[in-house]
């Protein structure tokens, strides 16, 4: 169901003259617990920082743990890592204070001669804590470094943190305006309704799907709460705060600092001067060019003037459309004979004829000869993971998408294609989930929506581009995806998997038959033999119950 909002809901409170507030909340830790941190992290009270003097292992081990604990970096760590170290031999290390290295080297062959592969060869964990969900985007725009984000999947938000405060991002111009006092008490209101309804949402799906005898209580009870973390998910703003966990080698590290530079929004380029700091103590040498003003101010410049140009001439040129619009996705640009030309790739390294001669070849087979070397090619795939080579590569895909937030956001996180997204705003409308309306529960969730709309409208004038923070994840964005044949595959696969939210499946489904029905390629689209199509009770159930079964194998 896709509306657009009307009522105006808000909670209205007198103006705000100043806001004399710390912008992001300072964990404490005890004494032990500081000399501990100490040797491992390049800061103990900033939100970004880098591990250090940990074996990849670990460093690994934290990052894939992060990305479903409430918990901060160095909190998770403390609690259920530091018991497994030997630290024996890190006593007199202190990372706080920066690492002096020995650079001659480095300086010599990257500064000097400018040799980029010399920044390839050099990585470092970063963490990214509490940033907007609009920063998280910014942060995993690049292709060539590896990101876990904190996930609303599995993570509930009804909790405050140690100083009252709900989990969203406060941004210092607005909270120092006149809309500050009404920016505050609107996202309390979206925070407070979020945990009001997740126990009654809890209730009502464990009526609806008791325990059966075979399923353990605690797997029930994970996947309810993970079915009702979904059904709710919508109502939490874009201005939530997540944890992002990066490895990334110098030279993406440099290419991410110039864009965020190059950023509109306030938060990203301040942020991105804490990740530059904290990436000094630790690679130096790699981001020297970052400050000159021939090299990253120039480029910074010149990302930030084509980014400003062609916004001003899409507004001259294109009538912005107000239509109200549901989910939705279209192949807008295909080959028609892109199956053919993969046949030709897939017979190209196993024979000694030119490229043309293999293409004319093919183009004269049978169907059955064309299915014959697909099978061949493809072979029996065991699982999803077993993909076939980089012949699926020769054709490609674009899909014109519209989904919420939510479901972006999930799809966004796959680097191995192009994606590009229009401003978020509240024209696209929003969904509200059917088990929403199911549990009668759709009244406060329409009030979030509308409150959310509201607080959107004041902002977009004066703030433009901290506005998209008011909007709650149901609301619509519309974004491009274009793929080769082999990241469709993967894509769709993984996203149309049982555990998967239902509302990027449904994404992954369509552009499944999108590839069988509007392109006619029916033979790469049978090759996704793992797309899956069925409907789920309780999606996480299965998931959670494999992962019990290797918890209790490893016990024993």
């Amino acid at each position: 169901m896709d509306v657009r909002p009307k009522s105006k809901v808000c909670p209205a409170r007198e103006p705000i003259v100043s806001y004399s507030v710390s912008y992001y909340f300072t964990e404490t830790f005890s004494g032990p617990e500081s000399e501990i941190l100490r040797r491992y992290f390049t800061n103990l009270d900033q939100p970004v920082f880098a591990l250090v003097n940990l074996p990849e292992v670990v460093k690994g081990a934290l990052f894939a743990r992060y990305s479903r604990s409430p918990k901060s970096l160095r909190r998770l760590f403390l609690d259920e890592f530091v018991g497994d170290l030997d630290m024996t031999g890190d006593l007199t290390v202190d990372a706080t204070i920066g690492l002096e290295r020995a650079e001659a080297l480095y300086d010599k062959v990257f500064f000097e001669y400018g040799d980029d592969s010399v920044a390839q060869l050099g990585g470092v964990h970063l963490a990214c804590e509490q940033s907007s969900n609009i920063l998280t985007k910014v942060l995993e725009w690049g292709r060539l470094a590896a990101y876990l984000e904190q996930s609303t999947r599995y993570i509930p938000y009804d909790s405050r943190l140690e100083n009252g405060r709900y989990r969203y991002y406060r941004d210092k111009q607005i909270l120092e305006s006149s809309l500050g006092a009404m920016y505050v008490s609107s996202m309390d209101l979206m925070f407070d309704t979020y945990a009001q309804l997740l126990p009654k949402m809890q209730a009502h799906f464990s009526r609806k799907f008791p325990k059966s005898g075979d399923v353990s209580d605690f797997v029930w009870r994970r996947s309810i709460q993970a079915k009702a973390l979904d059904a709710l998910r919508g109502l939490l703003p874009a201005a939530s705060l997540s944890n992002v966990g990066i490895y990334g080698t110098g030279q993406s590290f440099e290419q991410l600092l110039l864009r965020m530079r190059a950023n509109p929004l306030p938060e990203v380029r301040e942020y991105s001067e804490m990740i530059l700091i904290e990436l000094r103590k630790v690679i130096p040498s790699f981001l020297r060019r970052v400050d000159m003003q021939d090299r990253g101010i120039a480029w910074t410049k010149y990302l930030s003037n084509t980014a400003q140009n062609t916004e001003s001439l899409a507004e001259m040129l294109i009538e912005s459309s107000q239509q109200v619009t549901g989910p939705s996705v279209d192949l807008v640009d295909f080959d028609p004979d892109g199956e053919q030309k993969v046949i030709a790739a897939m017979l190209y390294s196993a024979s000694s004829a030119p490229e043309n001669e293999i293409e004319r070849i093919c183009s004269n087979l049978s169907e059955s000869q064309k299915t014959k070397v697909f099978r061949s090619y493809v072979g029996e795939r065991a699982n999803r993971r077993h993909k076939p080579g980089r012949a699926f590569e020769r054709t490609s895909y674009r899909f014109d998408v519209v989904s919420d937030y939510g479901a972006f956001r999930d799809m966004q996180r796959h680097r191995m294609l192009t994606l590009e997204w229009q401003v978020f705003s509240d024209k696209l409308g929003y969904s509200v989930p059917d088990d929403v309306t199911e549990a009668d529960l759709e009244a406060p969730y329409r009030e979030v929506m509308a409150c959310s709309s509201d607080l959107y409208s004041q902002l977009k004038n004066k703030f433009p581009n901290q506005a998209p923070y008011a909007l709650s994840l149901a609301f619509n964005i519309r974004y491009s995806m274009q793929m080769n044949a082999r990241e469709a595959m993967h894509l769709i696969e993984l996203r149309s998997s049982a555990q998967g939210h239902a509302n990027y499946r449904t994404i992954a489904q369509q552009m499944h038959d999108l590839i069988r029905h509007k392109a006619n390629h029916r033979l790469i689209a049978e090759s996704m033999s793992f797309v899956d199509f069925a409907n789920y009770d309780l999606e996480r159930l299965e998931s959670e119950t494999r992962s019990e079964r290797r918890r209790d194998q490893a016990a024993d």
